[in-house]
């Protein structure tokens, strides 16, 4: 099958030339190591290759990182080293006694349990990026460029992405965002999603676990789904699975840590005290939502009860994918206060608070915009707010607030 371009590529290069370890994490199945082993062969300096899913291999480097690093000597792309955190003290040793750049490519489908031994082995030696599932831009070949609300860049990229209509959007949406998907290398979706949930249960979510009720987590997982874009509440998310609040909370960091899901945390500051302190949880790839919900088709989807909440996902997922895939820190948060006051997600830069509002509507009201002034108290200036909805091109209501199409993201 034809390999997609990731926009990381370049980023991954360029961080190679400075630093001696580049540690790359983020789901399965989201196209690391295909794109390592890509990169590796382009870059033709003879780079081993190891999997620690090799069980033979995760014994050496677990019980003789000593031994283990002199069999596979630098330049190495280590893939699945969260197996094996004993690796790190030694990846350590060679860094400090060699300063070779680029000697350590390594992926990892656990980020938090990853950080930690980082952390504790690697600070300071290793570039830190995440992958996620592909994004629209890499899907259709635009260029990397985290999302903004400028106009005149947004202006100028329109001419360069082809617009799409909200069938269209949502059927980008349905298929999901899985590079397996998307190349055609697994043609039946639900076979695809099917197999995806089995193995973290078997092998993912054990390995973090323990043991687990299988199908439990699979009805826990589901209606997490369910409530995408909403706001995290682990006592309704427990009685749904049959499980305690305890478990619902361990569930959720498992989710978190293997790259499935991430949490959009409350915009507050010592003025806005009025505001409500839980995330809401948004899922990486909105296919993966859509088959967990029994969405049975993109029609069926843009004309189901969950149509605002799977596009508010989709939307907000692309956003942090445009920062993730630049290798740059997203600062997004949403709003929420105890006067019933909301907006969906907060964008913040350069000492400024971008207010957005997501909608399924061609023809937004400006009303929609009403809410973005309770940010007027916060200390950060009000920057130029938009609402993202399925328009035909960018436009505005007036020089503070856009309507930016949201296949432009």
């Amino acid at each position: 099958m034809e390999y997609i371009s990731r926009h990381m590529e370049n980023r991954i290069l360029e961080l190679s030339r400075s630093y001696s370890a580049i540690l790359l994490t983020g789901p399965r199945q989201a196209g690391k190591t295909t794109m390592l082993r890509e990169l590796a062969e382009k870059e033709n300096i003879g780079r081993r290759y190891v999997t620690l899913d090799d069980l033979a291999d995760r014994y050496l480097a677990k019980n003789d990182p000593a031994l283990f690093l002199q069999l596979h000597k630098p330049p190495i792309l280590i893939d699945e080293v969260q197996y094996a955190p004993e690796l790190f003290t030694y990846i350590k040793i060679h860094i400090d006694e060699h300063h070779n750049p680029g000697d350590f490519w390594m992926t990892g489908s656990q980020i938090f349990r990853l950080m930690r031994g980082i952390q504790e082995s690697l600070a300071g030696r290793v570039a830190l990026l995440h992958m996620s599932p592909l994004s629209q831009r890499e899907i259709t070949g635009a260029p990397c460029v985290p999302f903004t609300v400028d106009p005149e860049r947004l202006l100028a990229e329109q001419d360069q992405i082809d617009p799409v209509t909200t069938p269209e959007l949502f059927t980008r949406l349905w298929n999901g965002s899985m590079p397996g998907l998307i190349s055609g290398r697994t043609p039946d979706r639900n076979v695809f999603y099917s197999s995806y949930l089995s193995t973290y249960v078997e092998r993912d979510v054990r390995e973090l676990s323990g043991s687990v009720d299988a199908l439990k987590f699979n009805r826990f997982v589901t209606a997490v789904a369910a409530r995408c874009s909403q706001l995290l509440n682990y006592s309704s998310l427990a009685e749904d699975a049959d499980i305690d609040v305890q478990t619902s909370k361990a569930w959720i960091n498992i989710l978190e840590t293997l790259g499935i899901i991430f949490l959009l945390h409350p915009y507050s500051n010592n003025v806005l005290k009025r505001t409500i302190k839980t995330p809401k949880v948004y899922f990486y790839d909105t296919g993966l939502v859509c088959y967990l919900t029994r969405w049975s088709s993109p029609e069926v989807a843009e004309s189901g009860a969950m149509s605002g909440a799977l596009l508010e996902n989709y939307t907000v997922s692309e956003i942090m994918k445009s920062y993730q895939n630049a290798g740059r820190e997203p600062y997004l948060y949403f709003y929420r206060d105890r006067d019933a006051k909301e907006i969906d997600v907060i964008l913040e830069g350069d000492g400024k608070l971008c207010p957005l509002e997501i909608k399924k509507t061609v023809t937004p009201d400006k009303r929609l915009t009403r809410a973005f002034s309770v940010i007027d108290r916060s200390p950060l200036r009000l920057g130029t707010g938009a609402v993202l909805c399925m328009a035909e091109k960018l436009s505005a209501f007036d020089s503070s607030n856009l309507i930016i199409p949201i296949w432009l993201i």
